[in-house]
C-alpha cells in the first residue's frame, strides 16, 4: 500500500469497515464496495465489471496489490476500462460462491485473490486468480477489446454461464426422488475409500498442499466409536500427532495456520482462521477424551491460549483471522534464524536444535526454520536418555522465552471482523474442551462469547454475519451457531440457549428452505437478489452448511420430540447418500449424520439436584452419537416427562427410539449401556 497517498486520494472503500477493503482504500484504482451504486454505473457507462475478491490474511491478495492495484499505470488502464469492485469473501460469501463457481465452470482454476469479468448485469464472461503485473495488463487490454468488439459473442457466452449457475444442485447432482438408505456394509465402503488415500508416512491424506480437513476426522472419530477398526483409528491418532509435531501448527505460540504448502504438515501457508482453528479444537478435545495424550492436551491448551491472547475483543466476540505475512514477507513473525534461536536457547542449544529440527542452513528457505518435531516428546526424552520431566521443563522455559523475544517482532495483520458462523465453531471447540478438561477459564471465554451472540449478533430476532454491519447472517451463520447452541446446553445445560437453537432453526426453515428440493438455501429469501441464489452442497474445510442444518435438525428433531425436524432431516440426508457412497472425502460431514441415524442415537438424562456435577464427569467420556439432557426435575421439555429421580437419587436415563432402558446411578453404568448397544 502506497504510504504516500492521503484521505483527499482515497478511493471508494474509505468508508469501509472491512480490514481487507480499508487494505485498497489508498490504491490509485477506482476502487467501488459492491453496491447499488456501482452496479448502476457499469450500466450507466456500458463498461464490464472487474470484480476482485479477496481477504486480508490472503498473501497472493497482498502480492497482487503491491504488483498491480498500486501501479499507477496498471490503474490508469482498470480505471478507464472498467468499473473496479472489490469485495471481502468473508463478508460476502454469498457473491464469493458464485463466481468462484462460475470460474470453474469456464473450466478455470479457482482460488484467492479471485479476478472475476462481468457485464453489466453482473453475469461472468472470464476471470482467474492471481495474475503477474504484465499478465495482468495484457489482459484488461484483450478483455476491453473484446467487451467493446465482440460484445455479442461475449454476451451470449455470459448468458450460458449465468444459466449453468442457476441449475440447482439437485438437478446437476440428480438428487431429486433419488432416496437411499446406506447398510452397514455402505459406511464400511466410504472408510475403504478414505484408506485408500491414508499418507502412511506424515498421517492425513497422501497430498501436497495439505489441509487439516476436520470433517474427514470428526466422521472417523464417530465410525471407529460405533465400529471396530484399529488400523483406521490408529491412523487418526497418527495424523493428529503428525499435525501437532508439524509446523503448521505454532509451536511457540499455539494455533493452527490453514494448510502446509508440503506433504509433511512442515511449512505453513502461515494464516491462521478462526474457522480452523475452532474446529481443531473440537477434534483434540474428542480425541483427548478418548486417548487421555497429553498431547492433545497441550495442543488444546496452545489454542485457546492463543485465541485468548491474540483474538478475543472485549465483547466476547472472536475475531477472524491473523495475516501471513509480516514486514511485506510471509512468515517472518513466526520463523528463526540459527542464531536467533541458538542465543535465546542458551546452554540448552544442541538438545532444542535437534528437537524441533533447526538446522543452519535452515529447514525452509534461506536461512529459516520453522519450528517442527520429528518425533514424539517421549521418544526423544528416550534418545537423549533423559526424564521426560526435564525435556518438558526446559522446552516450556524455551517457549517462554521465545515467546517474549516474538511478542516484539512486528506483528501480522489481524482482521478484527468478528462473524456470527466462525464465532459458533469457535465456541463449539470451547465446549468440547470444557468437557473434556473442566477447566474453569474456559466456561468463562465460552459463556461469554454465547452471551455475545445471543445479544450482540442477533438482531430483531435474526442474526447478522458481521458484528457492526447490517449483513444479514448466511445458512452457514445458522448452521454453526445453532450447532453451538445445542452443544453448549448439553455442556452447561441452560435451556435458554436450546429454546434459542430451536427459534434459529424454525427460523431457517422460514427464510432458507427450498420446501421443492428439500435443502436449504445459503442466502435468506429476504437477501439481496444476485445472479443465482446457490445451495451449499459438500463439505469442504468447513462443512456444508446443508450438512450442519441436517445434523441440527436431527438432534433437535430427538430433543423435542418434533417429527417435522427429524422428517426434514432425514429427507436431506436420504437424498444425498447416493453422493456419500460416490466421494466421501468431500461428504464426510453428512456420512456422520448419516451414520448417526442409522445406527439410532442415545438418549442420555439425568435428573436429580447434582445433575451438573454428574454431568460433568460423564461428558469426559466421548459419546459419537448421542444427545445429552439434564435438570434438576422442573424441565418441561418432553423427553423429561415421566421421568424423576429413583429413591431420591441423581438418575440416569438411557433410551433409543423412546425407549428407556432401567434407569441407573451410577455413571460407569451409563457408559456401558452405550457401548453395548452401539
Amino acid at each position: 500500500m502506497s504510504s504516500e497517498r492521503t484521505s483527499d486520494n482515497q478511493n471508494k472503500l474509505a468508508n469501509s469497515t472491512s480490514p481487507y477493503l480499508l487494505q485498497h482504500a489508498d490504491n490509485p484504482v477506482n476502487w467501488y464496495p459492491w453496491g447499488e451504486e456501482a452496479l448502476a454505473r457499469a450500466k450507466e457507462e456500458n463498461k464490464p465489471i472487474l470484480l476482485s475478491i479477496g481477504y486480508s490474511s490472503c498473501h497472493w491478495c497482498h502480492v497482487m496489490a503491491h504488483e498491480s492495484f498500486e501501479n499507477d499505470t496498471i490503474a490508469q488502464l482498470m480505471n478507464k476500462h472498467f468499473i473496479n469492485i472489490k469485495l471481502d469473501r468473508e463478508e460476502r460469501p454469498d457473491i464469493d460462491n458464485i463466481y468462484m463457481d462460475a470460474i470453474q465452470v469456464m473450466g478455470l482454476r479457482g482460488g484467492w485473490p479471485l479476478n472475476v469479468f462481468l457485464t453489466a448485469d453482473q453475469k461472468p464472461f472470464y476471470g482467474g486468480t492471481y495474475f503477474p503485473p504484465e499478465q495482468w495488463k495484457r489482459l484488461l487490454e484483450s478483455v476491453s477489446d473484446a467487451y467493446t468488439n465482440k460484445f455479442d459473442q461475449l454476451s451470449q457466452s455470459a448468458e450460458q454461464f449465468a444459466q449453468n449457475l442457476n441449475q440447482s444442485e439437485a438437478q446437476k447432482y440428480g438428487l431429486l426422488y433419488a432416496e437411499e438408505e446406506l447398510k452397514d456394509v455402505d459406511f464400511d465402503k466410504t472408510i475403504e475409500s478414505l484408506a485408500s488415500r491414508f499418507d502412511d508416512q506424515w498421517g492425513g491424506f497422501e497430498r501436497a498442499p495439505k489441509f487439516p480437513m476436520p470433517a474427514v476426522w470428526n466422521y472417523l472419530l464417530t465410525y471407529t466409536d460405533l465400529n471396530e477398526n484399529d488400523s483406521v483409528q490408529n491412523h487418526l491418532w497418527f495424523t493428529l500427532d503428525k499435525m501437532a509435531h508439524g509446523g503448521i501448527y505454532d509451536q511457540i505460540g499455539g494455533g493452527f495456520s490453514r494448510y502446509s504448502v508440503d506433504g509433511q504438515w512442515h511449512v505453513p501457508h502461515f494464516e491462521k482462521m478462526l474457522y480452523d482453528n475452532g474446529q481443531l479444537l473440537s477434534l483434540y478435545a474428542d480425541a483427548y477424551k478418548i486417548t487421555k495424550n497429553n498431547l492433545y492436551l497441550e495442543v488444546i491448551t496452545g489454542i485457546v491460549d492463543w485465541l485468548f491472547n491474540e483474538m478475543t475483543d472485549t465483547s466476547g466476540g472472536f475475531y477472524s483471522a491473523l495475516d501471513a505475512d509480516s514486514e511485506g514477507e510471509e512468515g517472518k513473525f513466526y520463523v528463526w534464524t540459527f542464531d536467533e534461536f541458538r542465543e535465546i536457547a542458551g546452554q540448552d542449544f544442541s538438545l532444542l536444535a535437534e528437537y524441533y529440527d533447526v538446522t543452519k542452513q535452515g529447514n525452509w528457505e534461506d536461512g529459516k526454520n520453522v519450528l517442527r518435531l520429528l518425533d514424539s516428546k517421549e521418544a526423544f526424552a528416550e534418545d537423549m536418555e533423559l526424564p521426560l520431566a526435564e525435556i518438558n521443563k526446559i522446552v516450556n522455559s524455551f517457549k517462554s522465552k521465545a515467546l517474549e523475544v516474538r511478542n516484539k517482532r512486528p506483528r501480522p495483520g489481524l482482521d478484527s471482523k468478528i462473524l456470527a458462523g466462525w464465532n459458533g465453531l469457535m465456541l463449539t471447540g470451547l465446549c468440547k474442551v470444557y468437557q473434556a478438561t473442566g477447566d474453569e477459564k474456559i466456561k468463562k471465554l465460552a459463556q461469554n462469547n454465547a452471551q455475545f451472540l445471543k445479544n450482540e449478533l442477533t438482531i430483531n430476532g435474526k442474526l447478522l454475519r458481521v458484528k457492526g454491519e447490517s449483513i444479514n447472517a448466511y445458512l452457514e451463520d445458522y448452521a454453526a451457531v445453532i450447532q453451538a447452541y445445542i452443544l453448549y446446553y448439553e455442556t452447561f445445560f441452560d435451556e435458554a440457549y436450546l429454546t434459542e437453537a430451536k427459534r434459529l432453526t424454525e427460523l431457517s426453515i422460514s427464510d432458507y428452505f427450498d420446501k421443492e428440493e428439500k435443502l436449504f438455501f445459503y442466502t435468506s429469501s429476504e437477501s439481496e437478489e444476485l445472479i443465482a441464489r446457490k445451495k451449499e452442497l459438500f463439505d469442504n474445510v468447513i462443512p456444508a452448511s446443508n450438512s450442519m442444518m441436517a445434523e441440527n435438525l436431527y438432534k433437535l428433531g430427538l430433543m423435542y420430540d418434533n417429527d417435522s425436524f427429524k422428517q426434514i432431516s432425514l429427507q436431506m440426508v436420504l437424498m444425498v447418500n447416493k453422493l456419500i457412497k460416490q466421494e466421501p472425502e468431500y461428504l464426510a460431514n453428512w456420512a456422520k449424520v448419516s451414520l448417526q441415524m442409522h445406527r439410532s442415537t442415545a438418549e442420555i438424562l439425568c435428573v436429580g439436584n447434582d445433575f451438573q456435577i454428574q454431568m460433568e464427569e460423564l461428558y469426559k467420556t466421548y459419546f459419537g452419537n448421542s444427545i445429552l439432557m439434564a435438570n434438576a426435575g422442573n424441565s418441561e421439555l418432553s423427553l423429561f416427562e415421566y421421568k424423576t429421580p429413583v429413591n431420591q437419587q441423581t438418575t440416569f436415563f438411557v433410551c433409543y427410539n423412546k425407549v428407556c432402558e432401567r434407569p441407573v446411578h451410577e455413571i460407569d453404568q451409563v457408559i456401558q449401556k452405550v457401548h453395548e448397544t452401539n
